[in-house]
């Protein structure tokens, strides 16, 4: 039976092919009884792999999760362009490909490679007077898209199986695959496609510890989903973790700003500290106001259970 209490956590599913990420957040509700859920970071429905669903408090630090980089293996098929820049879309051209060598690949690579300006596709969630581009394309209306500065820091070919290649891919937040894909055909002269996609990692989550959903549905049959659940920390491991006094805790819950020890005020932690309890509850996320020399809270937790990851990247 799903439950009727609030629980925080994340699951770390592997996304099946064919689902859009919000039906998957659907299916874990009904699975758990959970209405307080949301996913980090959407995966089209032709792709698989790495989708963290946040559950109850939890919800709270998606933000930091849609901030992070993201590791993808994606297969693009060279000679065919569609209008969505993946296999679900109209073909919009077809050319030869066979002239493509591998070394030309390579070349073409490197222009992917570091801080880059991209197009977002029409086919994007992206709102423009708000209007989802996705619908007005389905339109058949095309509008200017401003390009936008995003990372690559991994494009790297791991098989050549013409006209399909496979990339390793390593990129901040906000890179479209389908679009490196779109754009790579576009330099090789031939167009292409992004024809697979799977997400392999997502911030600190990774595939090999992911949950397919269907084994998730499994185990919450007889009420056992609840072991893959992660603690609510989880998500914000790379920060690092100060423990505060009972006095200190106080004032964290508050919201008012403490000292903390001298060796947390560099610059190095500007996206913030985990904050724990002596006994191990994870109480808070802080950041350091440099003019005040404090640090203050900027996401609060109320939660029961000591955490297992309390003295991970410690500063004290």
């Amino acid at each position: 039976m799903p439950s009727t209490t609030s629980i925080d956590g994340v699951l770390n599913l592997d996304k099946p092919l064919g689902m859009t990420s919000m039906e998957v957040v659907r299916q874990v509700k009904r699975l758990t009884g959970q209405r307080h859920t949301g996913h980090g970071g959407t995966l089209d429905p032709g792709a698989t792999g790495v989708l963290p669903i946040f559950l109850g408090q939890a919800t709270r630090l998606m933000e930091y999760l849609l901030e992070g980089e993201k590791e993808y293996v994606g297969t693009v098929r060279l000679g065919v362009a569609t209008d969505t820049f993946d296999a679900e879309g109209q073909v919009t051209s077809q050319r030869d490909s066979s002239g493509v060598t591998r070394e030309m690949v390579e070349e073409a690579l490197e222009e992917f490679r570091g801080v880059i300006l991209q197009t977002p596709p029409m086919y994007s969630a992206l709102k423009r007077q708000g209007k989802r581009l996705y619908d007005l394309a389905r339109q058949g209306v095309e509008v200017e898209r401003e390009p936008r500065k995003v990372e690559v820091s991994r494009m790297e070919l791991m098989e050549w199986r013409p006209p399909d290649m496979v990339l390793s891919i390593q990129c901040s937040r906000g890179a479209y695959i389908r679009s490196l894909a779109h754009d790579l055909g576009g330099i090789l002269g031939c167009g292409g496609h992004l024809a697979a996609l799977r997400r392999t990692r997502s911030g600190v989550f990774r595939i090999d510890a992911a949950v397919p959903l269907e084994g998730l549905g499994e185990a919450g049959e007889g009420g056992g989903w609840e072991r893959y659940l992660l603690p609510v920390d989880f998500p914000v491991l790379h920060l690092k973790s100060v423990t505060l006094n009972p006095g200190e805790e106080r004032m964290v819950r508050n919201g008012q700003g403490v000292r903390l020890s001298p060796h947390t005020h560099s610059s190095e932690h500007g996206e913030g500290c985990r904050a724990y309890s002596l006994d191990g509850r994870f109480v808070a996320v802080v950041r350091f106001n440099r003019p005040l020399r404090l640090w203050e809270p900027r996401k609060v937790f109320q939660l029961a259970a000591p955490s297992p990851y309390v003295r991970e990247g410690s500063l004290v």
